[in-house]
């Protein structure tokens, strides 16, 4: 790869980490290529894209990065790297530790999921527990739905009471 291609390379990515801001690192090094690809194949099918880049390349796009924090996943470039990007921040965490139910060890390096920086392996659980957008949206349904319900309960009983009592 020439100086250009490098460049072009490098302006790529930083225009893929802009657009995106829910982004996972992950060590894949540990897995066959026939793993890697099990794992590429699940990742298409939650509609997650990965793709693995140069650590060299990728230290310079994260420095370039509109948002500064990105810069905090620099340390985690080591081995083989991972990029996976998706829209709904669960669902790489959730892929990793479902692939990692097979025995098999893709290993989380960092993220960076709606502003905040998550550093090592061991946040894998705290990502994969983190409710997506429609699920908050649900939940946020249910509570303002909650107090609605008992009030037409309570009016439909208040009801059935007073045509009990006329008749």
């Amino acid at each position: 790869m020439n100086k250009q291609e490098k460049t072009q390379e490098i302006e790529r990515l930083v225009g893929i980490l802009n657009a995106n801001t829910k982004i996972y690192l992950a060590d894949c090094s540990s897995l066959t290529v026939e793993k890697v690809n099990q794992f590429r194949r699940s990742c298409f099918e939650k509609k997650v894209s990965m793709t693995v880049v140069k650590n060299t390349l990728l230290k310079k796009a994260l420095e370039r990065a509109n948002d500064s924090k990105m810069a905090e996943m620099i340390p985690a470039l080591k081995g083989e790297t991972a990029l996976m990007l998706t829209d709904t921040s669960n669902v790489p965490a959730k892929l990793i530790k479902d692939f990692r139910k097979k025995g098999d060890k893709p290993a989380l390096k960092a993220a960076y999921v709606e502003e905040m920086i998550f550093i090592g392996d061991d946040k894998l659980e705290a990502l994969a527990s983190l409710k997506s957008k429609n699920e908050l949206i649900a939940d946020v349904v249910m509570l303002l739905q909650s107090p609605i319900k008992r009030v037409v309960g309570g009016l439909e009983n208040k009801a059935k009471g007073s045509e009990e009592a006329a008749a």
